[in-house]
């Protein structure tokens, strides 16, 4: 079988302009074409990775979040210290994420765009897609808690640069210990982090 690999999302919108500076600010994308009615972005050397189809006529589904369809798109760093930097980077600029979770292969912080999409930012925490791909298919841990563990990335942040070495900050974040006053509704079940 011949595996295509994936180039883009599209997505329609009533917001175009809000979509092109949102998906600008916060994974680099630089649009190579606009028009009224559509934008194609990339962040790479490919000619799009995001696109829009733009029209006045849609109209957002309030409850969405409840509703059969993608519930995100995903993008990945190199590496944890550019994902919590990058964090920090948007925490400065004033775009707060919606959740943040550790799923045990990758960390990851959830934010919506100004439709409602959901958009991931994400590390692996392996640093190698073989590692981590094992331990999906392997751990009993990934198994009993698939979802992952929610953790507020400022207190992630604030250990993170006070020297604590990413190994140990992934433990204790994916048992619970940097997690949210509030859990956060995420649109689907979640189990309750360990404590």
């Amino acid at each position: 079988m011949i595996k295509p690999a994936l180039h883009h999302v599209t997505m329609k919108t009533g917001r175009l302009g809000e979509m092109i500076d949102w998906y600008s600010a916060v994974i680099g994308a630089e649009c190579n074409f606009r028009s009224e009615e559509a934008a194609w972005m990339t962040n790479d050397a490919a000619n799009h990775r995001i696109a829009f189809l733009a029209s006045k006529a849609i109209d957002v589904d309030a409850d969405r979040r409840h509703h059969s369809g993608m519930h995100h798109s995903a993008f990945e760093y190199s590496s944890f210290d550019d994902l919590i930097s990058s964090w920090k980077r948007l925490d400065d600029a004033g775009i707060q994420p919606a959740f943040s979770l550790d799923h045990g292969l990758t960390c990851s912080i959830y934010y919506r765009d100004p439709d409602g999409n959901y958009v991931e930012l994400q590390s692996d925490n392996f640093g190698d897609w073989a590692r981590s791909t094992a331990f999906m298919r392997d751990s009993a841990d990934f198994a009993a808690n698939p979802i992952g563990s929610f953790f507020d990335p400022a207190q992630v942040y604030a250990a993170f640069r006070q020297g604590l070495a990413f190994p140990e900050l992934q433990q204790k974040m994916r048992a619970g210990a940097f997690a949210p006053a509030e859990m956060p509704d995420i649109g689907m079940p979640v189990a309750p982090a360990p404590r």
